[in-house]
């Protein structure tokens, strides 16, 4: 696929298979984006009705991610389960990064006002963001995260917030390591909010309605 329109209203813009989706009330530039990051074995279009459920008037920002793990797309490499392949996560995080800018200039949405929403894989990759990019996120929807990596330098999110949602009952994400992420985003300065599910790995109706209260309670 060339730079330009894909199928089903999906485009490509630095390598990135996305979806973007401006807010209903009109010019993106007055409203936030939702950058959508979807979980291991996703794409651009999953995430788009939650998107749009928990964050009716804001511009929705989807992207595929570019790796492949068999036949399945994610946001970067994993050695084993729970086991992250370092460089490359620093690698992917970034590029993410620099594709949510220059996404910014080609949609005309307003750069300072982006917040992540992201599931599994999708919210580790939008945590390790946090940690290491910064300015590129105001703030954070991370579903069934754990933490991605700890930074050589913590970075300053004294004016970030962040939903930390997780499974009481997922086997794939050890509570221990939604503690250490939930710690070191408040050894940030992040404002975190953290919310335990009666749930695994799968999400309910209640975090949804949780995640649509915290966007519009910080960032409507």
């Amino acid at each position: 696929m060339q730079e330009g329109k894909g199928n089903s209203g999906s485009r490509m813009l630095r390598g990135f298979t996305h979806r973007f989706v401006p807010s209903p009330n009109g010019n993106p530039r007055d409203s936030t984006t939702l950058l959508l990051l979807h979980g291991t074995g996703g794409n651009e279009e999953d995430l788009m009705p939650l998107g749009r459920e928990v964050g009716r008037n804001f511009s929705l920002l989807s992207p595929r991610g570019k790796v492949l793990e068999g036949n399945m797309p994610r946001f970067f490499r994993r050695l084993a389960e729970g086991v992250f392949d370092l460089d490359d996560l620093k690698f992917r995080t970034n590029e993410l990064a620099d594709f949510v800018r220059m996404a910014s200039q080609e949609y005309y949405f307003d750069a300072r006002k982006v917040v992540a929403l992201g599931y599994s894989n999708g919210a580790n990759i939008a945590a390790s963001i946090l940690l290491l990019r910064p300015e590129v996120l105001l703030g954070a929807v991370l579903f069934r995260a754990m933490l991605p990596l700890v930074p050589a330098r913590l970075p300053e999110l004294s004016n970030k917030h962040v939903l930390l949602s997780a499974g009481k009952y997922d086997q794939i994400v050890p509570t221990e390591q939604v503690r250490e992420l939930e710690q070191l985003l408040r050894k940030s300065g992040a404002k975190v909010s953290l919310n335990w599910a009666q749930s695994d790995h799968s999400l309910t109706q209640d975090e949804v309605n949780k995640a649509k209260q915290f966007l519009e309670t910080h960032y409507s």
